[in-house]
């Protein structure tokens, strides 16, 4: 604990940082319910699969994006062996 000590009350210096995470659990909430009416994915590779899409979802969801819209860009770039978009916000293309 000690060695992350000044990492723990980053929100008291910081404006627009939390103290809970309370959004993090909120936007974790939809996979979860969708995990527990599905029962889940039936191999390893499907797991991976559907939790890398939820990341997409739930993150373009926050930027206000559309996620079949970074899909489609994601696939494009995929097919013309370029570097996938990003789904950080207000980041460039490296």
């Amino acid at each position: 604990m000690f060695v992350h000590c000044e990492k723990f009350f980053v929100f008291i210096e910081q404006d627009g940082v939390e103290p809970t995470n309370n959004s993090a659990e909120r936007a974790l909430r939809c996979a979860v319910q969708w995990r527990k009416t599905s029962f889940g994915s039936r191999s390893a590779n499907g797991e991976v699969t559907m939790a890398r899409l939820l990341t997409i979802t739930q993150t373009c969801r926050m930027q206000n994006r559309h996620p079949l819209d970074y899909l489609n860009s994601a696939i494009r770039s995929h097919r013309f062996a370029q570097p996938p978009p990003s789904l950080l916000k207000n980041s460039r293309p490296t």
